[in-house]
């Protein structure tokens, strides 16, 4: 793999921040974006720019090809068994909220599931309840908590140890309680912990119980095959795996997705309209509502293909030294704390020097030209359950090198000093 040659596809990395060349260690929160992407999506607005599926004329039909072609390329790159299980969405934001709302509509109305009757009726035998775990993303936990506080159901959390490594006898017994979904991160943004996803996906399989996987953290560092892992559905961000941002996806097998109602109606999405009555789409269209980013999905696609040029395997390999030298020079600074050191992690560190706030730590490596990120990292139960707040995080992706982690270490050497 030509390190060199692919940091050259990348020319926001050609750059210095305060004299110094720029360290982009932030990858965790957004990846950048190489230049095939870049023109990928100017191209289309220079020569396809056109609403999709809606017209007869020669734009209209070359930009409906182009955007059913990502589509494609989409569910072949996550193994999806048929394109129709790929919903173009703004990113794992919106395809979460789109399940959470979903859900919470088909269980109140889908009265052979038995598990909800309106509050206050003294008939109601089962609440309803979501399942997540405690190093969930606010992405990953809020809809869901919103969607089961507005029927006085339930949050259900399985624990994690000290180490960031869920407690798999937990998460049976509460299997065990019934929750009519399952959501869970396939590797946590602050942790680096990967999760056993499969062996939990085939013990909710057991009790009957869908399971929705959060790839925000993985699609980019490992090959996902969704049909291997028999999830239901899988959501993912294209801006944290090289894409344009506001363009992401959401798998879901095609019969939770038929079963499943509309999220969000208007344009696309409906088959028949009148003032009596309306139907709506087939899949994957009655997902889509109005007009799509059809210029970033084309940028997608075309990440998806960068990614498909380089050696997965390798790109696994060479992710993993940069994390594991940077844990190995970052152990000898004194104070140091590392948050996530289960056995299975990947991507990134997370840690605090006693002392220094990680805020005061960040802004000072930043005046070195090292971009980390700070604070709670949208995963505040995690802060608290290790009462902390918040820890500076370095994220790593295929364009950093060794040299880059040598003058990351260095500045938090430096940084530290100056702040005791």
């Amino acid at each position: 793999m030509n390190i060199k040659e692919i940091r050259d596809s990348f020319p926001v990395l050609d750059q210095q921040v305060y004299g110094k060349p720029l360290v982009y260690l932030d990858n965790a929160a957004t990846t950048q974006k190489p230049l095939c992407v870049i023109e990928r999506e100017r191209d289309y607005y220079l020569h396809e720019n056109c609403n999709i599926h809606r017209g007869v004329h020669y734009l209209s039909q070359k930009a409906t090809e182009a955007y059913e072609h990502a589509r494609q390329t989409v569910a072949d790159f996550i193994h999806a068994k048929e394109a129709k299980e790929i919903i173009f969405t703004r990113g794992i934001t919106e395809s979460l909220n789109l399940l959470a709302t979903s859900f919470e509509h088909f269980i109140i109305n889908n009265s052979s599931l038995d598990c909800f009757v309106p509050r206050n009726d003294a008939k109601r035998q089962t609440e309803m309840k979501v399942l997540v775990t405690a190093m969930e993303h606010h992405s990953n936990l809020v809809p869901w908590q919103q969607m089961v506080q507005r029927h006085q159901g339930q949050l259900l959390v399985v624990p994690m140890d000290n180490k960031g490594v869920l407690d798999i006898e937990q998460y049976e017994k509460l299997l065990k309680e019934g929750p009519q979904v399952v959501s869970i991160a396939h590797i946590s943004n602050v942790l680096g912990t990967i999760n056993p996803i499969k062996q939990m996906i085939a013990m909710a399989h057991q009790y009957g119980i869908p399971v929705v996987i959060d790839g925000a953290q993985s699609i980019a560092h490992h090959p996902i095959d969704v049909q291997d892992l028999d999830c239901d559905f899988f959501v993912f961000s294209g801006h944290k795996m090289y894409a344009p941002m506001g363009i992401g996806g959401l798998y879901g097998k095609a019969e939770w997705l038929e079963k499943l109602p509309p999220y969000q109606f208007g344009g696309e999405m409906v088959d028949t309209v009148s003032f009596e009555k309306t139907t709506f789409n087939v899949l994957p269209y009655k997902f889509e509502a109005g007009t799509p980013n059809v210029g970033a999905a084309l940028g997608l696609e075309t990440a998806i293909q960068f990614l498909q040029s380089l050696d997965r395997k390798v790109v696994e390999e060479h992710e993993n030294q940069l994390l594991q030298t940077a844990i190995q020079q970052l152990s000898e600074i004194d104070g140091i704390r590392f948050f996530g050191e289960a056995e299975r992690r990947s991507g990134l560190v997370s840690f605090i020097i006693d002392g220094i706030h990680p805020y005061d730590l960040g802004t000072i490596i930043d005046k070195m030209g090292v971009a980390v990120r700070t604070g709670h990292h949208c995963a505040e139960p995690v802060m608290t359950r290790f009462g902390i707040p918040g820890t500076v995080r370095a994220s790593f992706a295929v364009y950093n090198t060794l040299d880059e982690v040598d003058v990351f270490v260095k500045a938090v050497k430096k940084a530290a000093m100056m702040l005791r």
